[in-house]
C-alpha cells in the first residue's frame, strides 16, 4: 500500500503554526519579561516626554540612570519570574515539580530582546506622537 504524498508547507504557514503553537514555558517567559519591561518603559517614556517639554525634575537629566536600570531589572525581573512560573516538567503526572538554573536562563534569554524591542517601539513610534 503507498503512503500518500506529504504536503510541504511554505516558510511563512510553518512559522505561523509554530506562532500559534507556542510551548508553555516560552509563553510564560515572553509574558513575563514583557510585562516589566512595557510598566518600566512608559515610565521611561512618561520621563523622556516631560523632560523634552522643559519640566524642571529633581536631579535633572537623569535619562541614561534610567536607562541602566531599566534594562538590569527588566533582565533580573524576567529571569526571576520566570524560574517562578516555569518548573521543569516532570515527565509524570503526579511526580514533584523542580526548578533549577535553566528555568532562570529561558527568563533572561527571553528578557534580551524584549527589553530592546520595548524600548525601540515606545521610542521610535509612540514618542513622536506625544512630543
Amino acid at each position: 500500500m503507498a503512503r500518500p504524498e506529504v504536503r510541504r508547507r511554505g516558510f511563512v504557514e510553518v512559522r505561523w503554526r509554530q506562532f500559534r503553537r507556542a510551548p508553555r514555558p516560552v509563553v510564560r517567559a515572553v509574558a513575563s519579561s514583557l510585562s516589566v519591561a512595557l510598566v518600566l518603559g512608559v515610565l521611561y517614556l512618561a520621563y523622556d516626554v516631560a523632560l523634552e517639554r522643559g519640566a524642571d525634575l529633581p536631579g535633572g537629566d537623569l535619562r541614561l540612570a534610567f536607562l541602566a536600570g531599566y534594562v538590569a531589572i527588566v533582565l533580573v525581573a524576567g529571569a526571576l519570574i520566570t524560574w517562578l512560573v516555569v518548573p521543569l516538567p516532570s515527565g509524570t503526572s503526579g511526580a514533584p515539580r523542580h526548578r533549577n538554573p535553566w528555568s532562570l536562563a529561558l527568563g533572561l534569554f527571553a528578557a534580551v530582546p524584549i527589553a530592546y524591542l520595548v524600548l525601540v517601539v515606545l521610542h521610535e513610534l509612540v514618542r513622536p506622537w506625544l512630543v
